[in-house]
């Protein structure tokens, strides 16, 4: 029993923990900005290059997750650029800033995986005795989500954060309050893919490579921890929110873990993940038609 937990249930929080960071960044844009972002698919293997080379180069893991932090930002505000100053559609600004950070992302990395077992990552770099790689991970992955959760909260209570929380909710009245709504938006995706870069620098060393294919399909995972988060978990505040893209994450990699576990092929998990998205999407037209049906009744 003890070896199923270790083997299973603490790999499986870990990696939704680190995967959360992801899940935060993807709810800033899609909630709090009503954007869909596809800039993640990019910034999530950015993040990781950027890592991974940095790493490889010799530097000190903490400095190396900032470096991909900052790239992860840049991509954002081309993004914000793209869609606010030249006043492409945000899809389409997502979409071209995605297929333009591939070619980045070779370019970092020189080909198209690197490998970091060999290299100092943040989890052997403050490894602590007894505890194995698994739960350096876990632990580390903890105090990480602990640490941007408590910024985020404190960040989207200040003046500037409830601006773009504002714009998200009604642009035309942000606006009529004088507020640059241009900022806002760009502000808000560079959070939200400084973010996904994060994520992205901290799965690589968790998995031990940087792959600049590993951003495929990182936007519906984001949005399945978040509506599954949501949808289990509630949306009564921000704080709650943000405790619920959390929990979302964490379960998430749950049912995939159990879903694995039950015989289904890994090829098939995109394709499961994004039934699943649809389902909760869906969801609150199935509740509005049962509530009409009740009230007929």
């Amino acid at each position: 029993m003890r070896r199923i937990i270790l083997d299973l249930i603490i790999p499986t929080i870990s990696q939704g923990l680190l995967w959360s960071l992801l899940a935060i960044g993807v709810y800033i844009t899609f909630r709090v900005l009503d954007i869909a972002d596809l800039t993640v698919e990019g910034s999530f293997p950015l993040g990781a290059a950027t890592a991974a080379s940095l790493l490889l180069a010799g530097w000190h893991p903490i400095p190396a997750i900032f470096a991909a932090c900052a790239t992860g930002m840049i991509s954002g505000i081309v993004t914000g650029f793209l869609c606010t100053k030249l006043k492409i559609p945000a899809l389409l600004a997502g979409i071209l800033t995605m297929i333009a950070l591939y070619s980045v992302n070779l370019r970092i990395t020189g080909k198209a995986n690197l490998s970091l077992l060999q290299a100092k990552t943040i989890f052997t770099a403050y490894a602590l005795p007894g505890l194995n790689n698994q739960m350096m991970i876990l632990v580390m992955g903890f105090l990480v989500v602990l640490v941007v959760s408590l910024i985020s909260y404190w960040f989207f209570g200040t003046e500037i954060g409830a601006a773009i929380r504002a714009t998200g909710f009604n642009q035309h009245m942000i606006r009529a309050n004088g507020v640059n709504t241009d900022v806002t938006i760009i502000l808000g995706l560079l959070l939200s893919n400084g973010l996904v870069a994060v994520s992205g620098a901290l799965v690589a060393q968790s998995n031990g490579f940087a792959d600049v294919g590993m951003g495929v399909g990182t936007i519906v995972i984001g949005l399945a921890s978040v509506i599954i988060g949501e949808v289990l978990f509630g949306t009564r505040s921000f704080r709650n929110c943000l405790i619920s893209v959390i929990l979302g994450s964490i379960v998430y990699r749950i049912v995939i873990a159990v879903v694995l576990q039950m015989g289904m092929p890994p090829n098939d998990l995109k394709l499961f993940t994004a039934i699943l998205v649809a389902l909760a999407l869906s969801l609150p037209l199935f509740q509005a038609k049962l509530n009409k049906r009740k009230a007929a009744k």
